[in-house]
């Protein structure tokens, strides 16, 4: 069994989510939720509070691997210097546990679970729930993106057993 610990990094909200894969391949729902930093006094302070609460996370679940999201530009090129300075933070704390980290894109990560790189977040939103078996319920949209993520990089990872490739190289041909 391999714990993957799936990231959708934020500057408000970072996701979290947590599976279980089998040596078939099978996935198994473990965790999720979303680290909000809005209660930090100042941006520093968030990028603290991401990393404390990372620390206290690995700690609690004991991850194998890590699989992240990679920055992508959006609304501004002050968001995507935030969004850069979470991912910094959150990679180096797992770095810092000797975890190996794989990265994702979000056009990947989207056509891995959806068949499309352009897929909107409902439809990402309900192959997660789909392939990890979870209720209807309204899951958190950023834990549901890092429990995305990690479904990526465990069906990355069990095409690269099956073919001899790296995820490296699987990603450069997606």
């Amino acid at each position: 069994m391999t714990r993957i610990l799936g990231i959708d990094p934020g500057s408000q909200r970072t996701g979290i989510g947590v599976i279980d894969v089998d040596a078939a391949g099978r996935c198994r729902y473990v965790h999720a939720q979303a680290l909000v930093l809005l209660a930090a006094e100042d941006f520093p302070s968030r990028l603290g509070l991401l990393c404390d609460g990372l620390e206290a996370l690995i700690a609690q679940w004991q991850p194998q691997q890590v699989a992240i999201e990679t920055v992508f530009m959006d609304k501004s090129a002050m968001s995507a210097l935030k969004l850069g300075q979470a991912r910094g933070a959150a990679l180096a704390t797992v770095v810092r546990h000797r975890l190996p980290v794989a990265e994702y894109e979000p056009r990947v990560v989207k056509q891995s679970l959806v068949g499309r790189g352009a897929a909107d977040k409902a439809q990402v939103q309900h192959m997660v729930r789909l392939l990890l078996n979870l209720p209807e319920a309204k899951l958190q949209a950023d834990a549901a993106d890092a429990l995305a993520i990690a479904l990526t990089h465990a069906h990355m990872s069990a095409t690269a057993g099956r073919t001899g490739l790296s995820t490296d190289a699987l990603r450069r041909r997606g």
